[in-house]
């Protein structure tokens, strides 16, 4: 894995590299449907190596679910992955969503295997499973540099148990289990508590305020930012008032809380039949990766773009385009665009 360095502050450790990066989660499936991926001139590459050596990025980040079906962003699946970042000199990222599918501000569904389980099982369920994954990669010589616990817990996680209106208690409690069985495995693993809506302040303030009131932990706090979501839900709003809106927030939790913060979900809008709004998904994550490094204070420690190997007609904030190739959005990765 990369070397790291470190400083200390408020308690916390701080990186003071700075990292990009991409969560890849369907990357094996797609795989096994047969897509191969090729660059700008249509050569033929290895996804990761693409993304490593054209984008300059140096870190994936993958999320695990409890029991899926079929087997999809399973403990394997991870390893499988795992693996990969490993013999291509990258560094990984864990993303424990606590649930046997997607976990989100929308949902938040407990494991089939924990239903009926009480608080105190249900702790117990969180550490014995983050201790399970996490030997696994131990077992093969993996050392995860960060470990999300939690995905977009903006509303608590593991509900209604850990619903952070109805029980604000339970919710830290969960975030405490997870912070202590990474500590346990790893205890040099960054430990990351991750919200949506970076551009939201009051947010932060009211989750991460009941998670310490409560004895939660964490050493770096995730956020996403996604102009195009935030601007559905808020036509008023702008794309660019709301990285403003995250950059400041950024400097204000680095300060609050004594810890570094990343963007660790990001996507801009491809549509082939509209390049001009590539453009501007280019012009907007160019702006992202800048400002993350340079109106942070220092705090911002790397920004990851959710998915960017994805293919249009399915999820469309990827970055790549129908061919298996990655569009103009990319390019706001990188300094000089490789031609």
């Amino acid at each position: 894995m990369m070397l790291m360095a470190w400083v200390a502050m408020s308690g916390h450790a701080q990186e003071i590299n700075f990292v990009k990066g991409a969560d890849v989660g369907f990357l094996l499936g797609q795989e096994r449907r047969g897509v191969v991926f090729h660059d700008r001139n249509g050569r033929e590459r290895e996804c990761l190596e693409l993304l490593k050596n054209d984008y300059q990025m140096s870190a994936i980040r993958m999320r695990v679910w409890v029991n899926p079906r079929g087997g999809d962003c399973d403990k394997n699946e991870l390893l499988d992955m795992a693996r990969r970042v490993k013999a291509l000199g990258m560094d990984l990222m864990v993303n424990f969503h606590y649930s046997d599918t997607w976990a989100d501000p929308q949902q938040q569904g407990i494991p089939a295997a924990w239903q009926g389980h009480s608080f105190r099982q249900m702790k117990r369920d969180v550490r014995e499973h983050t201790i399970d994954v996490l030997n696994l990669l131990k077992q093969n010589g993996i050392t995860p540099r960060w470990v999300q616990v939690g995905n977009e817990t903006a509303n608590g996680m593991l509900w209604p148990m850990g619903h952070i209106e109805k029980n604000p208690k339970q919710y830290a409690g969960f975030i405490r289990a997870g912070y202590d069985a990474v500590k346990e495995v790893f205890p040099e693993s960054t430990v990351i508590i991750h919200l949506d809506r970076g551009h939201k302040q009051s947010l932060y303030d009211w989750n991460l305020d009941i998670v310490k009131k409560y004895g939660g932990k964490w050493d770096m706090i995730g956020m996403s930012l996604y102009p195009y979501w935030a601007r559905k839900n808020h036509p008023e709003l702008n794309a660019d008032s709301i990285i403003t809106d995250c950059m400041r927030n950024i400097r204000y939790c680095s300060k609050k809380y004594g810890c570094d913060v990343m963007i660790v979900e990001t996507g801009f809008e491809v549509d082939e039949q509209h390049p001009e709004l590539m453009e501007e998904g280019r012009r907007q994550l160019t702006r992202v990766v800048r400002e993350a490094q340079t109106e942070t204070d220092g705090h911002c420690r790397g920004v990851f773009y959710w998915e960017p190997q994805c293919l249009p007609g399915g999820y469309k904030l990827g970055a790549f385009n129908s061919k298996a190739q990655p569009t103009v959005i990319m390019d706001g990765f990188v300094e000089n665009p490789p031609q």
